[in-house]
C-alpha cells in the first residue's frame, strides 16, 4: 500500500466499511444489539469514497467475526473489483485458509485481531506466505480484549506490540474499545505512547467524530518525531459530520504543521486535562 507522502510523513484515512447480513452497519462500542444500517449497497459507498479521493479502505466482516463464515466474501470481492484503492479486511481470519481466500478474492492485506493475539504464529505464517497483514489489538486503557471485546488478556498494548515486532507484520490497528462508535474523540494520549514503544506502523481507530479530531491524529508525534500511520473513520462520514475530501484536507494541513514543529496533539492533551 504506498503511503501519502503531502505534509503526511504517511499517514492515511481509511474509511470504513462494516459489513452484516451485506449491508452497510455500525455497531456502537462493538455491540451487535446496538447496529445503525447506513445503506444497502456496499459496493456503492466504496465506490462514492474512492470518487471523493479516498486512497484505501477498511472492510470489516461482523458475520466472520462473530461466526467464523464468510457471509460476506462475495460483497468483498464485489468491493476489492470495483475500485482502484487497496483493501484491508479483517473479521473471522482465524487461519492461513480464511486468509488466502480474502486474498484471492482481491484483498490487498488482511487484519487478524483476537487469532493473532492467540496464535502469533498464524501471522507468521501469514506473512511468511508472502501476504500482507496488520494486527488488531483492541484495547479498554491499556489492555487489550478478545472475542468480542469480551475477554480481557491481561496483556497490555505495548506488550502484545512487541510480540509482533519481528515477524513482519505491516501494521497495528488499535482500537479504544470505550470509544468506538461514540465520535467523542480518540485516545491521543494512549497512540502517542504506543508510539514510543514500538516501530510497526500504527493506525488509529474509534472516536473520531469531527475534523479536529483527524488534524489532532495527523499531528501525534511520538517522542522522536514518529507519526500515526493513518486512521479508521466510519460514524462521522455516514452521518456528515465531514466528507473524505474535507478530511484529507485537514490531514495534509495538519501534518504540515505538525512537521515544520507545531504541536495540535499536545495543546489537545492539555484541553483535555
Amino acid at each position: 500500500m504506498t503511503p501519502r507522502t503531502a505534509g503526511t510523513a504517511g499517514f492515511r484515512l481509511f474509511p470504513a466499511i462494516d459489513l452484516r447480513g451485506g449491508r452497510c452497519v455500525r455497531l456502537y462500542q462493538g455491540d451487535y444489539d446496538r447496529e445503525t444500517t447506513y445503506g444497502d449497497d456496499p459496493v456503492g459507498q466504496a465506490s462514492a469514497f474512492v470518487a471523493e479521493g479516498a486512497e484505501a479502505l477498511h472492510v470489516v466482516d461482523l458475520d466472520a467475526a462473530r461466526s467464523g463464515e464468510p457471509v460476506n466474501r462475495e460483497v468483498i470481492g464485489a468491493i476489492c473489483a470495483a475500485i482502484p484503492v487497496p483493501v484491508q479486511v479483517g473479521g473471522g481470519v482465524r487461519s492461513v485458509e480464511a486468509a488466502e481466500a480474502l486474498f484471492a478474492a482481491g484483498v490487498d492485506r488482511v487484519v487478524i485481531g483476537t487469532a493473532a493475539v492467540e496464535n502469533p504464529g498464524l501471522v507468521a505464517d501469514v506473512v511468511g506466505s508472502g501476504h500482507s497483514v496488520v494486527v488488531g489489538l483492541d484495547a479498554r486503557g491499556d489492555e487489550v480484549a478478545t472475542h468480542g471485546w469480551t475477554t480481557s488478556t491481561g496483556r497490555s498494548v505495548g506488550e502484545l506490540a512487541a510480540a509482533f515486532a519481528d515477524i513482519g507484520v505491516d501494521g497495528l490497528v488499535v482500537t479504544e474499545i470505550g470509544r468506538d462508535g461514540t465520535m467523542e474523540g480518540p485516545d491521543v494520549a494512549g497512540l502517542r505512547g504506543l508510539l514510543d514503544v514500538t516501530d510497526i506502523p500504527v493506525i488509529a481507530s474509534g472516536g473520531v467524530g469531527v475534523i479536529d479530531h483527524l488534524r489532532t491524529l495527523a499531528s501525534v508525534r511520538s517522542s522522536v518525531g514518529a507519526p500515526l500511520a493513518g486512521a479508521i473513520v466510519g460514524r462521522a462520514l455516514y452521518e456528515g459530520r465531514f466528507t473524505v475530501a474535507e478530511a484529507l484536507a485537514a490531514i495534509d494541513d495538519a501534518g504540515g504543521a505538525a512537521d515544520a514543529g507545531g504541536d495540535t496533539a499536545a495543546a489537545v492533551d492539555e484541553r483535555s486535562g
